[in-house]
């Protein structure tokens, strides 16, 4: 385990750049991309407990603004945010949650179960928010983490996602 990981129960988008460097868990532990793939400015709660499954939960923001990089490639005269990005935002605070937990490796992506988009992110949205409620913490040989999320445009659910799996792994077994 990482000694002094649950340090905190909120980030600073600060803090979050320096996980993106590595300062934060130590070398050769989890990192969040930085930017531009970092798809949130701060996290606002994260704790062991709670959530859906009171197995823990992890609540981050993204302030969207009309030049962030995506809305001008996708799609030209038709600005909206990538549900893959989202998506992927989810599966960093799941991989967070275990860095933040104390396990030590490399985190991945592992897959989702299902996903449902009933909206989209466009440049007259102000937030995002991301609620991930992880319901199996596995902290053995095998780091995994199992949780739900949904995504949330000013105030209303526009993915949900079940089931995102994320492992982490010792550097030197990745190939």
């Amino acid at each position: 385990m990482i000694p002094g990981a649950k340090a905190k129960d909120h980030y600073s988008r600060e803090e979050l750049l320096a996980c993106g460097r590595g300062e934060m868990f130590g070398p050769g532990n989890a990192q969040l991309p930085v930017p531009p793939m970092l798809m949130f400015d701060r996290i606002t709660r994260i704790t062991e407990t709670g959530g859906a499954y009171d197995k823990g939960q992890v609540i981050a923001e993204l302030d969207i603004r009309p030049d962030l990089w995506f809305f001008d490639c996708h799609f030209i005269n038709d600005p909206v945010m990538p549900g893959c990005l989202g998506l992927d935002a989810m599966w960093q605070l799941v991989g967070y949650f275990l860095g933040w937990s104390g396990a030590p490796g490399k985190g991945r992506a592992l897959g989702v179960g299902e996903v449902r988009f009933t909206g989209q992110v466009t440049p007259k949205v102000k937030s995002v928010v991301y609620r991930i409620d992880l319901k199996r913490v596995i902290m053995r040989r095998l780091v995994l983490g199992i949780g739900d999320g949904v995504m949330e445009a000013d105030g209303k659910v526009i993915y949900e996602a079940k089931d995102l799996r994320v492992g982490l792994y010792d550097p030197k077994d990745l190939v």
